[in-house]
């Protein structure tokens, strides 16, 4: 089982670094970060971090091949490769909806899967061959040529999916994996992971051999209660990219959301925190103690086929940073690095 950690890109770049620096003394496998205009750059970020760490892998998860174009995408990544000694890695997707209509964008013209799809078989050539010339639905390419070129002899490309079944599916046919982000429920990893089986076995792939992610809101410290306080916090601001479809694989009906959803859309975020019920928070999120986070990571999600937990820490500063909330007594994202090291990973050894 590997352990990641997903960063919001809000802390001062120095924190910032200096977590990904315990993470990799720690031992963690990746450390991510969205590709969104909201943060603060993740590719500036991460090339800075690649001098100073030695064995933690890095990369978007994810990145949109809406708003950055897809040849870009693989520049980035292959000259972070080559900063990083062979440690970067891509997830794509259609992007942020939210983020797609501050564009002036309406994602449901985007064609999404299918440009998603078409992105990542340019990325892919782009990355193997350093040159690529391209006819395609979305992207038009004649002789185009790089000299960024990557360290390791794949660099893994993969896909972000939440709603399914078909992202599902052609995640595990045409990429190297699938993170699927802001599931909690055996049923939905269940689902997710019969959808991929299928995508892998029409390309003659095990199944097993994906990057097969689970990619959740989490909380964790020793005061159970604060942790899932915390957690609750961010709930709703999460819960609102997620498809309809998927909020009820997680047991929770759209109309549950709504006015949650309404609430932080409008810009009250106190609101749509008071509307965040704990028993919504708990189905929507891992907190807890480290003991009880790690029996239900296992109970629901690893017990399905998962072999990736990537966890979205959440501390008192991003509360307040996002939310703009005071909590007391939740460790800050170091700490719960630490704890996760010392008593959720070795469970799963």
């Amino acid at each position: 089982m590997r352990f990641s950690y997903v960063m919001v890109p809000t802390y001062p770049l120095s924190e910032s670094l200096a977590t990904i620096k315990k993470a990799d003394e720690l031992g963690y496998h990746a450390v991510y970060a969205a590709d969104e205009t909201w943060w603060k750059d993740l590719w500036l970020l991460f090339a800075a971090a690649a001098g100073q760490t030695s064995q933690i892998r890095m990369g978007p998860s994810v990145s949109g091949v809406v708003l950055r174009e897809p040849t870009l995408i693989a520049q980035a990544a292959a000259t972070l490769d080559e900063l990083s000694d062979g440690r970067a890695e891509v997830v794509l997707s259609s992007g942020n909806f939210g983020l797609l209509s501050m564009y002036g964008i309406d994602w449901r013209n985007t064609k999404p899967l299918s440009r998603v799809k078409e992105g990542v078989a340019v990325i892919r050539t782009f990355l193997d061959d350093g040159a690529i010339t391209h006819e395609g639905e979305f992207f038009n390419y004649g002789g185009l040529f790089t000299f960024a070129r990557p360290v390791q002899d794949r660099l893994p490309v993969k896909m972000g999916a939440m709603k399914g079944p078909k992202s599902f599916e052609v995640s595990a046919e045409f990429s190297d994996g699938c993170h699927h982000a802001l599931s909690y429920t055996r049923e939905a990893y269940e689902y997710m992971m019969e959808h991929c089986t299928i995508g892998a076995e029409r390309a003659g792939k095990n199944v097993q051999d994906l990057d097969l992610a689970a990619w959740v809101v989490f909380s964790c410290g020793e005061d159970s209660a604060k942790a899932k306080d915390a957690a609750r916090s961010m709930v709703g601001l999460y819960a609102s990219s997620m498809p309809d479809d998927q909020l009820r694989r997680n047991g929770v009906e759209p109309e549950e959301m709504a006015p949650i959803i309404e609430a932080i859309g409008a810009g009250d975020m106190a609101k749509g925190i008071e509307l965040t019920t704990p028993e919504i928070a708990e189905r929507l999120s891992i907190a807890g103690t480290p003991e009880e986070c790690a029996e239900k990571m296992r109970r629901e999600i690893t017990s399905t086929g998962i072999n990736h937990l990537i966890l979205a820490v959440v501390d008192k500063a991003m509360v307040q940073a996002l939310m703009g909330r005071e909590i007391e007594g939740v460790p800050d994202v170091d700490t719960q690095l630490q704890l996760v090291h010392d008593r959720v990973m070795p469970t799963f050894a």
